[in-house]
């Protein structure tokens, strides 16, 4: 029996991915189709907002990372196919239930943002401001929700906490009543516009470079600083620019402009709103007929709330002429997903996102503290 024919017809072993890598994208949505059907309630798949349309279209659940993880683990299904990267699969093992299992059907679907502070580079510089300040007693340190799994271990440990884009207003308000610093990592831009919003001055947020000795500052620089905000940033949300709002504005007065907080301070401070992929979705939805939108954040989301709310003559445009999307969150493609349902059906489990539980027990004190305090 060659490798396709075990797909179709189940096997005592796993089929390789070999034997879905080369079928058309029409063939593998015939297949997720059916093995959805075979699979029934046993699976429920998930879908972030920025997932590409021909996986989207298959989604049980959309939405932004921690609201698919929360209800995921609401369903009765002992399979979570999270359609999504890395860092989400393992909130959603986190926050399941024992008995459920999150599944990734890519495991090269990452974060770069999420890479760009990595568990070393974090304790070297816990280990440098200890240098120069207790650490322990003058900062908290905060992880942006799009991290991995043991740098939310590491906030757990050292009382410190997880941020969502919606949510790290308050989240920082309760970091800086624990101490009187914040460590925020990994996206620097999310972490400026928050401070920027609790009244902080630009220069009481300096930037920590993790491959420079003490960041790149000096001890008086650091002692000085409010937040510490990691040289960390999102690919596709750096390149909106200040720039591509004064177009749209000179060409549309009357249009409305809302961005994500992962853009540069610049983009945040001219657009009308700023807000989560729940929040931009919501707004837009929600605003009059007949208004026009610029709108930063990743293709995918934009082309498809374009369509949604296009019946009601609502205009939505994508801020970049640069066509630019989350390419790590395109590797989950329909040749993929028709690997991972087609084996689950036939009882192989492949690409589990499993958090060992000494650093799952660590990362849920730190979503515990998010979750009770938002």
């Amino acid at each position: 029996m060659n490798q396709e024919l075990n797909l179709s017809r189940g096997g005592a072993f796993p089929t390789p991915f070999s034997a879905c890598a080369g079928l058309s994208d029409a063939e593998c949505q015939r297949r997720i189709r059916a093995a959805r059907v075979r699979l029934g309630k046993k699976a429920v798949l998930l879908c972030h907002h920025y997932q590409r349309a021909d996986i989207y279209q298959h989604a049980d659940l959309t939405g932004d990372s921690l609201k698919l993880s929360r209800l995921a683990a609401e369903t009765d299904s002992p399979y979570i196919v999270f359609c999504g990267v890395h860092f989400m699969a393992e909130v959603a093992d986190m926050m399941s239930r024992p008995e459920q299992t999150a599944i990734l059907p890519d495991l090269a679907a990452g974060c770069s943002m999420a890479d760009m502070a990595n568990l070393a580079k974090v304790e070297r510089c816990w280990r440098e401001l200890s240098a120069v300040l207790d650490a322990e007693a003058e900062f908290t340190p905060v992880t942006y929700i799009n991290s991995a799994a043991d740098l939310k271990a590491f906030c757990g440990r050292h009382g410190g906490i997880v941020c969502t884009s919606s949510n790290a207003g308050k989240i920082a308000e309760w970091a800086f009543a624990q101490r009187p610093r914040i460590l925020f990592f990994p996206d620097q831009h999310l972490g400026r516009w928050t401070g920027h919003r609790l009244g902080l001055p630009l220069a009481e947020m300096e930037v920590w470079d993790p491959d420079l000795p003490l960041g790149g500052l000096d001890p008086e620089r650091i002692k000085k600083a409010r937040i510490l905000l990691w040289k960390g940033h999102c690919s596709v949300h750096q390149m909106f620019r200040k720039s591509q709002i004064d177009a749209f504005r000179a060409q549309y007065p009357e249009g409305q402009v809302i961005a994500h907080p992962e853009c540069a301070f610049e983009v945040c401070a001219a657009a009308d709103s700023v807000g989560s992929t729940e929040l931009i979705v919501k707004t837009v939805k929600e605003a009059p007929a007949g208004t026009r939108w610029l709108v930063g954040t990743e293709l995918n989301l934009v082309e498809r709330l374009a369509q949604e709310v296009a019946p009601q003559g609502k205009t939505v445009q994508f801020m970049s002429p640069i066509v630019c999307m989350c390419s790590t969150m395109q590797r989950i493609d329909p040749q993929h997903l028709a690997w991972i349902l087609e084996n689950l059906a036939e009882g192989h489990v492949l690409n589990p996102i499993r958090v060992p539980e000494h650093e799952a027990l660590e990362a849920r004190r730190a979503l515990d503290a998010m979750l009770a305090i938002s």
